[in-house]
């Protein structure tokens, strides 16, 4: 079925964030993240209507400095020289850190009405998700970390490929943005990578809303961060990792660290699936988030 969710937007955190609703009004609240440079539409429409056919009210946005959220002016941050310093162990300061996408994440959810909701973040949006447990506990019922980090810069192992994908120099025509985007899709995924579905997201997204500069500033947050590792051992709440056996960019070390870190967490694996969520495997995924979903020991005052 085709999704007739509406955008609207929210004022929040001093920021304008762009937002959609799918699912029953009154089904739990569950919130998805999405990852560096990537707006609400890089959510699956098909996986978004299996969680929502589940009875979660998902809720979807864009993260500031992507989509049809606000983006922030200046100077953008070098990605090599963010690099550069995380992996020496320098200090950065950046803009806003993964705390401050963490509170506007809150924010929104507290716009909506709710005090909590199951928290869902895939790469970027993982550590985002992670950092919201951390900062906010009341406020996550369960955590999803799909593709993920610990912020540990000594995992952080990418492929040359992979790396290029996300961190190499703009095209400027229609043209090339969009087949960059295609081929960065391609350096990213797995052996189950769909070259049609990845043209059309690559054309979806050009349309959408066009803005490499915020990759910058998002990875200015990540490097700001650091590593969660020891406040990731204070979590407690139901929690499911899910990596990608053969992802280029986050390696599967990345996901077991973090499944390592969180007590009690459940890990799941994907032996052919790189930095992506092909879609064989949203019906399992969907299924794994509503039994971790009800785990939880959350009821709402």
């Amino acid at each position: 079925m085709a999704s007739n969710s509406e955008e609207l937007t929210a004022y929040v955190n001093e920021i304008e964030l762009c937002y959609a609703l799918d699912g029953p009004e009154a089904g739990d609240p569950l919130l998805l993240i999405m990852g560096l440079g990537a707006q609400l539409i890089g959510w699956p429409i098909e996986f978004v209507e299996q969680l929502a056919t589940n009875g979660f009210r998902v809720i979807r946005f864009d993260n500031r400095d992507s989509g049809l959220s606000t983006k922030t002016l200046g100077e953008v941050p070098d990605a090599l020289d963010l690099l550069g310093k995380t992996l020496n162990g320098e200090p950065v300061k950046s803009i806003y850190s993964l705390s401050d996408m963490a509170d506007d994440a809150v924010e929104l959810l507290a716009f909506l009405g709710y005090k909590s909701a199951h928290i869902v973040g895939a790469s970027m949006g993982g550590m985002i998700a992670q950092t919201l447990a951390i900062n906010h506990p009341q406020c996550a019922r369960s955590l999803t970390s799909i593709s993920s980090a610990t912020g540990d810069p000594q995992l952080f192992t990418p492929t040359e490929e992979a790396l290029n994908a996300i961190i190499g120099s703009p095209p400027e025509t229609r043209e090339e943005i969009i087949q960059a985007n295609i081929l960065g899709s391609r350096a990213l995924a797995g052996s189950l990578w769909d070259e049609d579905y990845a043209t059309d997201q690559a054309k979806k997204n050009y349309h959408r809303n066009h803005f490499p500069e915020g990759v910058g500033f998002q990875l200015g947050a990540i490097a700001m961060s650091g590593d969660r590792t020891s406040e990731l051992q204070g979590l407690r709440l139901p929690t499911l990792v899910i990596h990608g056996a053969v992802d280029p960019l986050l390696p599967l070390h990345c996901g077991v660290a973090t499944a390592d870190a969180i007590p009690n967490s459940e890990i799941l694996i994907f032996e052919d699936m790189g930095h992506d969520l092909p879609s064989i495997y949203w019906p399992k995924v969907a299924q794994h988030i509503g039994n971790l979903a009800s785990r939880t020991s959350y009821k709402e005052n």
